[in-house]
């Protein structure tokens, strides 16, 4: 072989090999596609995922299916390339999954909080639709603060100047929007009867306002409630844990027998909010035979823009909401679309 033709041999042998070592380095993106559904009605891993005991639950004969995201977080080029031309998938910057200033296992750590307390709120909102309303419980009575002397531990907080008292949160919320010094008309019950008592907030060192009260929500209801799903993480599960507790508690079949799949977070008192990953969940629904997908009112845009073939976009606000699209679907009716 000529000396010419052995260069041009080695020439690309070496370019080759070159190529297969970029390809193969990694790059700070990540890969997002569809992750795993969950039928909050069904089993996981043999196990309930929604369990209740101490009252009759009843049988959907359709799928609540919550959804998710799968995340690749060590990302070679060559992925990278495969994710960008890919409908199913996104590759996005890595700080955007793991900020620079957090290791993989903080952002897990985190992730897995957002989700029991997703699943917290999911509860509360559940139940109170279901009847069990939040109550706001006297817990701590500070001797010589505005409430020594007014207010008593056991004692059940209804309402602030006039407006229901809907959740702890709340609370703390309305009297530290007053200034320190202001006057606030607390109602409450004590062993079932009905009062009010004016209290002058005060600020000590430098804190909030308050009434010299610690509080704490409790809600009252007959039966054991447990959550019981492992390796996921997020906060956008609440609704489908909501909708699945409703519907194992109420005899009514929330789905008409169809699968609903969808996504959102939601507060103690039943709002829906945004997420992210929208197109993902889309083509992992899709996929698990949904008929419907519920869609945060915040993600309808972004929603529409992703839309699977013969999978309709419900637009929900709160679980309300939800609750009535549900409704319009087992009637063959139409519901507000994204």
């Amino acid at each position: 072989m000529r000396r010419r033709g052995v260069t041009v041999l080695i020439g690309a042998l070496f370019t080759a090999l070159l190529s297969i070592g970029v390809l193969a380095a990694p790059i700070p993106y990540v890969v997002l596609g569809p992750g795993p559904t969950v039928d909050t009605l069904g089993t996981e891993d043999d196990k309930e995922v929604i369990q209740i005991s101490g009252t009759p639950t009843s049988t959907s004969q359709g799928q609540l299916r919550l959804t998710t995201v799968g995340v690749q977080p060590d990302v070679k080029l060559l992925a990278a390339i495969i994710g960008w031309f890919s409908d199913d998938e996104a590759v996005v910057p890595r700080e955007l999954i793991y900020p620079p200033n957090e290791t993989r296992e903080q952002v897990d750590q985190r992730n897995a909080e957002d989700f029991a307390a997703s699943q917290t709120s999911a509860e509360t909102a559940a139940l109170r639709k279901l009847g069990y309303p939040v109550q706001v419980v006297v817990k701590v009575v500070s001797p010589g603060g505005p409430a020594d002397g007014q207010l008593q531990v056991g004692d059940v907080i209804t309402s602030i100047d006039g407006q229901p008292v809907t959740t702890a949160a709340g609370l703390t919320g309305v009297i530290r929007g007053k200034p320190a010094g202001s006057t606030v008309t607390v109602g409450y019950t004590r062993n079932g009867a009905a009062a009010t008592v004016p209290l002058t907030t005060r600020a000590e060192s430098g804190q909030p306002p308050r009434v010299g009260v610690e509080i704490s929500q409790e809600q009252p209801h007959p039966f054991e409630l447990k959550i019981d799903l492992d390796e996921i993480g997020g906060p956008s599960a609440g609704l489908m844990f909501a909708l699945g507790i409703i519907d194992k508690i109420d005899p009514e079949d929330l789905t008409g027998g169809h699968v609903i799949a969808g996504t959102g977070t939601i507060d103690d008192v039943g709002n829906v909010g945004a997420i992210g990953g929208i197109p993902q969940k889309l083509v992992g629904a899709k996929a698990a035979g949904a008929k419907v997908f519920l869609v945060p009112a915040d993600n309808c845009e972004e929603a529409v823009r992703n839309a699977q073939p013969d999978l309709p976009l419900l637009k929900v606000g709160n679980l309300d909401e939800a609750l009535a699209a549900l409704e319009a679907v087992r009637a063959g009716r139409e519901a507000p679309r994204c």
